[in-house]
This record gives structure tokens, sequence and C-alpha cells, in this order.
């Protein structure tokens, strides 16, 4: 498990536990985290999942993909931290990990 803390854009924290091997998307849908629809359900289609991760995070989440990237053109307000939550598996080496929602997302 780690400690996943998700920030909606008005500033309201939610830390929650999420088990090992599920995304910080599966964690933020099965704990109803607004701001994070995953409409496609983690498939990396449709960008509704999109966050921003703080910035000492970023090496620890992994590279985006290709289709990653891809998705993210359809985000609004994308940022060089900008990832899609599906694409995060979690693992012990996240505790502790902030991921903030953007304003558009809510």
């Amino acid at each position: 498990m780690a400690k996943i803390t998700y920030v909606e854009h008005d500033g309201t924290e939610h830390v929650i536990d999420v088990k090992t091997g599920l995304t910080v998307m599966e964690g933020a849908v099965k704990n109803n985290i607004p701001g994070i629809d995953a409409d496609c359900g983690g498939a990396c289609a449709c960008a509704t999942c999109h966050v921003y991760v703080d910035g000492d995070w970023l090496p620890k989440t992994g590279s985006k993909s290709a289709m990653e990237d891809s998705m993210l053109d359809f985000a609004e307000n994308v940022e060089p931290n900008s990832r899609l939550s599906c694409q995060i598996k979690v693992s012990d080496e996240l505790e502790g990990l902030v991921v903030r929602m953007p304003e558009s997302q809510h």
C-alpha cells in the first residue's frame, strides 16, 4: 500500500491508502475522489484522469508512453508535469505521492 494525496483544484485534499499494483486512477475511482472521472476505465483513451504530479515525484512515476503523450493532447491546461493517472502504477516507492487535479476537471 502507498498513501497518496489527491488534491482537488480548490485545494481540498484526500489522503488515501492505495493497494500496490493498482493505478493512481483506480485508487481515486474506488474512493470516489472528485475530479478523476476515468471515462475510459483506464484504457488511456480519454484523458479524464489528467493530474499534475508534484515535481519531486515525476522520476518515480516513470516516463510517459507515446500513447499517454498523445492522449494528453486532448486534455486542457497541460503542463510539463501532467500525467494520466491511469498510467501511474502504485508501488511502495510512491508512498507519499501528491497529485493535483486541474480546474477543468471539477
